[in-house]
């Protein structure tokens, strides 16, 4: 029985593997969003062109020293080009989130390689410079030409105690939310971003970032609160918000994250907080 090819509309034996006029495997997945068996090996539809949506489009984390963490694709992509990793390390609170780049290719693997790579040597004891290092030689070894070079921001927080070490590169952004249970909170900004005053960013991990150097910042604040790590899918709505002063981590990051998507969810969202100073909420 003769049956269509969904990428050239050819006759094709419903019994072959693959499209006589133009190659297609016959066997590829169904894209998402018009249905058709045209998935190439890169994730993308051949038929309608989108890029498929992968397991980490919606994520949620909580660990037993009560930090958490959420991702969220948005309600404008395709996909989560997001990455993040919390995890602790006897007293010690690992985080880190990467931002794909989105005019990279290969945005994804970018941001998840990263995270990885860091996640694990900042586990391990690493200093927050050298396993920056580690994620941005990583990421630079996806690249295969000049025009193929996945890129991706990066935020790493490493927490014991009072103290918090920062280490970022882009645009994703720290901030400091002091416990006040009288009543909501300004979020203090820790991270300066590397970019242009029309947005474009000046530093990132990838094979084309240059010899570039993370940003280091240590805080010990005075008193308790939470350290607030995020993608600028959350911090591009975050002017003239007000954090509650007192609120478990968990419960602030799902109206964090209610609060992007009911703004517009223009971007992926990744959103991770961690008490510093004592138990917050």
């Amino acid at each position: 029985m003769a049956v269509k090819c969904p990428v050239c509309e050819a006759a094709v034996q419903a019994d072959h593997s693959f499209c006589e006029a133009c190659g297609h495997a016959l066997d590829a997945p169904a894209c998402a969003a018009c249905g058709a068996q045209a998935v190439d090996a890169e994730g993308y539809c051949e038929r309608c062109g989108l890029r498929q949506p992968t397991g980490r489009d919606e994520a949620e984390l909580t660990l037993p020293g009560g930090a958490a963490a959420v991702t969220h694709k948005g309600l404008r992509r395709a996909r989560n080009e997001d990455a993040m990793a919390l995890l602790e390390a006897g007293d010690v609170t690992v985080a880190v989130v990467c931002d794909g780049v989105g005019s990279s290719p290969r945005a994804d693997e970018a941001s998840a390689l990263a995270v990885e790579t860091a996640a694990t040597a900042l586990a391990r004891g690493v200093s927050s410079a050298e396993a920056f290092e580690l994620a941005g030689r990583a990421v630079a070894k996806l690249a295969s030409s000049v025009d193929d070079a996945p890129a991706c921001t990066y935020v790493s927080a490493v927490v014991s105690g009072g103290r918090a070490t920062l280490a970022w590169a882009g645009d994703t952004r720290a901030y400091w939310l002091p416990y006040d249970s009288a009543g909501p909170v300004a979020g203090v900004r820790l991270t300066d971003d590397h970019a242009i005053s029309t947005g474009e960013i000046t530093a990132w991990l990838g094979a084309d970032a240059g010899d570039w150097k993370a940003s280091i910042r240590v805080l010990e604040p005075p008193g308790p609160g939470l350290l607030l790590i995020c993608s600028d899918g959350l911090w591009r709505y975050l002017g003239g918000y007000a954090f509650p002063g007192a609120a478990a981590p968990l419960d602030l990051a799902r109206e964090l994250l209610r609060h992007a998507l009911s703004s517009g969810g223009h971007d992926n969202v990744t959103i991770v907080l961690i008490p510093v100073g004592g138990q917050h909420g």
